[in-house]
């Protein structure tokens, strides 16, 4: 029991450390572009497409993250079939057609915070980013 409570631990770990290197290196890759959105549409669409695929791609990594490990420890028949269960199970859509075997079945509980966790990260980067892109800016008090 021990060692799977470490070993939950341990992806959660490295799922935080993959969205936190992720979203610095987006911040330091934004930072380098922002003068040059400032005013122009097209080039700051492609900006926020760049993010949310970038966002998408470390969803991705965390999921095949699961996956491997699940298909390492014989949980999961096959990588495919572990990277199926683990996308459901992270984005916590939780079809239920796949499960794990019992001994392993409160992982999934962990899996699907850890894809609230960093979804939420995601969400909250994201809203910055357009927040920052697109500032609403109200006239002074009394004057519109």
């Amino acid at each position: 029991m021990l060692s799977k409570i470490f070993f939950a631990w341990l992806l959660v770990a490295i799922c935080v450390a993959i969205h936190a290197l992720g979203i610095t290196l987006a911040l330091r890759w934004l930072r380098t572009r922002h003068s040059r959105m400032e005013g122009a549409f097209l080039p700051a669409m492609l900006m926020m497409v760049r993010v949310a695929g970038g966002v998408v791609i470390l969803h991705i990594i965390e999921i095949s993250l699961w996956a491997a490990f699940y298909t390492w420890k014989g949980c999961l028949p096959d990588f495919d079939t572990a990277f199926y269960f683990s996308a459901v199970t992270y984005t916590t859509t939780g079809y239920g057609d796949i499960v794990l075997p019992k001994d392993w079945r409160s992982f999934s509980s962990v899996e699907a915070l850890t894809g609230i966790l960093m979804c939420g990260w995601s969400t909250g980067f994201f809203f910055a980013v357009v927040s920052r892109r697109n500032p609403l800016h109200h006239p002074p008090h009394g004057h519109e």
